[in-house]
């Protein structure tokens, strides 16, 4: 009998291979049904786990035969990959699902998809079903893998196919991934979140934690280092629980300090992490490892251990600042801190909402996600009062967003006339002939530079800091 190794659910080798008969299915019917090969829309709203299931999901449509654009009146295929973690993701969906019915008019062959975390909610499933009966195919985040079937199904059926299953999903290895880049990859190790924060949707749209093996990562990321990518980024909900469900157990550290030993020149990142997992050994091993950037994506929502705990969040602001003590005590200034603000949860008081605002003086993050609250239909905190009204919130808003500018600036005045190994991955916009690249600690550094540098690794110096870029200049060796 073969070792166990997890304690989740793994997509078998007989499933994939009836993925990839149907893929051979689909790419039949596609090439008798068009007179031209067929063109592939996939629009992604949301997180860089989105991201990266499109990823997926345009690489399964290669292999089925289709090409892409991005523009939707030129596609056959329209796939919406969505968001549920705010209100205003959700509306830009069904505003540009909307705007399709024309064209789904004028051109019935076309397939219009939706899939992502909107789709695994019961309620805007049933919206779908009702209000727009011109979508073709919704599939859920657990099934992504069988993309090849649904098409399949929804090409050759008379129905529309509708395939939510309500479950915690399971790992499916070897997909194909066409990548959106080919110096800088997302690498998801993990799926799902176990913690049930109060305001968040994620748990019951991606399912319970379940890792992918070790194993899997270090091939997936070696073959990645081999083909040239300098930045990769380790995805998921919350990967300081990365490895809890194998057998035997692997910690996030560990692995880190795993794909830091691969030859290569490279960076590694990752996201998110969350301070009730955070641990020391984290810290410790992002310190010593000179291939993991020292940027901390942190997330701490409020600086009211009241509201914490009506967040669910399992840690006090007290916790959360002996973690970051510990952290700049190891790396310094070098160390970037960044992390999301919740404005407006709840019950939150504007002397609660005062605590978050020292929280970010003391932090003194380099930049800081702030949103206000969204209310989740099917989440503990939808349910509660919310007194406070949403042209209150917006004032709150507008301190926490002028506060910090102020921190930004100073954060970033610190790096004036340093120098740093970074990352070059596009265009500026300083100027036409500027060029923007990141630092270890995820600074974004601009300087006067040929295109040709893009996906390369440079040394800049900061000629001049400003509040959320600097300016820099190429150092010749």
């Amino acid at each position: 009998m073969a070792e166990k190794t997890r304690t989740t659910a793994v997509v078998t080798e007989a499933q994939l291979l009836q993925q990839e008969l149907y893929s051979q299915k689909v790419e039949s019917v596609i090439s008798h049904r068009y007179p031209e090969t067929p063109k592939a829309c996939v629009v992604t709203y949301g997180c860089q786990q989105n991201v990266a299931d499109s990823e997926k999901i345009k690489g399964m449509l290669a292999r089925m035969g289709y090409e892409f654009t991005d523009k939707r009146d030129e596609a056959k295929l329209v796939i919406f990959n969505t968001c549920a973690v705010r209100e205003h993701a959700e509306d830009r969906v069904f505003g540009n699902v909307g705007r399709l019915k024309t064209y789904k008019q004028k051109n019935p062959d076309v397939i219009i998809a939706l899939c992502g975390c909107m789709m695994q909610q019961e309620h805007i499933a049933e919206r779908i079903r009702k209000s727009f009966p011109y979508v073709d195919l919704v599939f859920g985040t657990h099934v992504i893998h069988r993309l090849p079937e649904l098409l399949f199904r929804a090409l050759t059926g008379r129905k529309r196919v509708f395939e939510i299953p309500d479950m915690d999903g399971a790992i499916a290895e070897g997909l194909p991934i066409r990548r959106d880049s080919d110096k800088k990859a997302w690498l998801p190790i993990m799926y799902g979140c176990n913690n049930f924060c109060s305001y968040c949707i994620v748990p019951y749209v991606r399912g319970r934690e379940r890792s992918r093996t070790a194993e899997a990562v270090v091939d997936e990321f070696t073959r990645l280092v081999n083909d040239g990518y300098k930045e990769i980024t380790l995805l998921g909900q919350n990967v300081n629980s990365y490895g809890k469900d194998l057998i035997p157990q692997v910690s996030f550290a560990e692995l880190l300090r795993t794909l830091n030993g691969i030859d290569g020149d490279f960076r590694i990142r990752f996201m998110t992490s969350h301070p009730k997992d955070c641990t020391r050994e984290l810290i410790e091993t992002m310190a010593s490892c000179d291939k993991v950037a020292q940027h901390l994506h942190l997330p701490f929502q409020s600086g009211s251990n009241r509201i914490l705990k009506a967040m669910n969040r399992h840690y006090t602001r007290e916790s959360y600042m002996e973690l970051i003590n510990y952290a700049r005590e190891l790396m310094g200034d070098e160390l970037s801190i960044t992390s999301d603000i919740i404005v407006g949860f709840p019950g939150e008081t504007y002397e609660d909402f005062k605590e978050t605002l020292s929280l970010v003086e003391e932090v003194k993050a380099t930049s800081l996600f702030t949103f206000i609250y969204s209310p989740r239909k099917g989440t503990p905190a939808a349910e509660l009062d919310d007194p406070v009204s949403h042209d209150e919130k917006t004032k709150w808003f507008k301190e926490l967003t002028d506060l910090q500018e102020k921190i930004s600036a100073s954060q970033m005045a610190l790096h004036a006339g340093k120098t740093f190994k970074c990352y070059v991955y596009g265009k500026g916009k300083l100027g036409d002939n500027y060029i923007a690249a990141r630092n270890d600690g995820n600074l974004i550094i601009e300087f006067e530079g040929d295109e040709s540098l893009i996906g390369t690794f440079q040394k800049l110096k900061v000629i001049e800091p400003l509040t959320f870029v600097m300016r820099g200049e190429l150092v010749k060796e």
